[in-house]
């Protein structure tokens, strides 16, 4: 497993999130503070409207905080402008969805070396690194297979693949197995934490899934726009 580093990759402080003015306006954030160390595994939990999808959002560079500061790797992201955030995304971050989000009439591989293609990369450079990425999912031998031609899990590993092909420090995947059966939710977990601890890459998942959530090795719990309570060391012993 690498070795996590002491410092966070990830700091939140006063994070507030104000949606509208006057008297139709709405706080969904209420001053969260959070640390995230790196190569930890976090899974977010909390009942609709806590604040959680909005955090998800920030920490993703998708959104920006009304107030406070949002550090990422001792850069204060909030002071961002849209294209930087975008280069941070590009760069840093990896995506994965409950919707698998591909394209319907292209390859596993050319779903996955979409990211590479908008960075720029050369036809033999993505199709190396997407063939690798297949090859961490288990998924290599389907290259060429359509999303038609693949199961449930079987698209979310190639999700999956497609998030991690850039070597982003940063996954976060949302509610990642909410259209998987328990058996391919399973599945899909122990991907995630098989990633997690081989190549370090820090998890942050949303979840109502106390199962999958027990997976993680640090879960946040959200209420009312704020972090209720953090429980550490977590982690399910789930057999290879």
């Amino acid at each position: 497993m690498a070795e996590r580093v002491a410092d966070p990759i990830i700091r939140l402080r006063g994070v507030t999130k104000t949606y509208g003015e006057g008297a139709t306006a709405f706080q969904a954030l209420k001053g969260v503070d959070l640390d995230i160390t790196g190569g930890d595994f976090v899974a977010v939990m909390g009942p609709s409207g806590s604040g959680k999808s909005t955090t998800m959002n920030i920490l993703g560079c998708l959104d920006v905080p009304t107030d406070g500061e949002f550090m990422f790797k001792d850069v204060h992201i909030e002071t961002l402008d849209r294209d930087q955030r975008a280069l941070v995304r590009r760069k840093y971050l990896g995506f994965v969805f409950q919707g698998f989000n591909l394209l319907s009439r292209t390859s596993a591989l050319e779903n996955v070396e979409l990211p590479l293609l908008y960075r720029g990369e050369d036809k033999k450079t993505r199709h190396d690194m997407g063939m690798a990425a297949l090859e961490k999912v288990g998924l290599d031998k389907w290259w060429d297979h359509t999303p038609a031609e693949l199961s449930g899990g079987q698209q979310q590993r190639v999700a999956i693949a497609r998030a991690i092909v850039t070597n982003p420090d940063v996954l976060l995947a949302d509610e990642p197995t909410g259209n998987l059966d328990s058996e391919r939710s399973v599945e899909i977990m122990k991907l995630l934490t098989q990633l997690n601890q081989e190549s370090g890459i820090t998890v942050l998942m949303v979840t109502h899934e106390p199962d999958m959530a027990a997976f993680a090795n640090t879960i946040v719990h959200f209420k009312d726009g704020l972090v209720e309570r953090i429980e550490t060391g977590m982690r399910a012993r789930v057999d290879a």
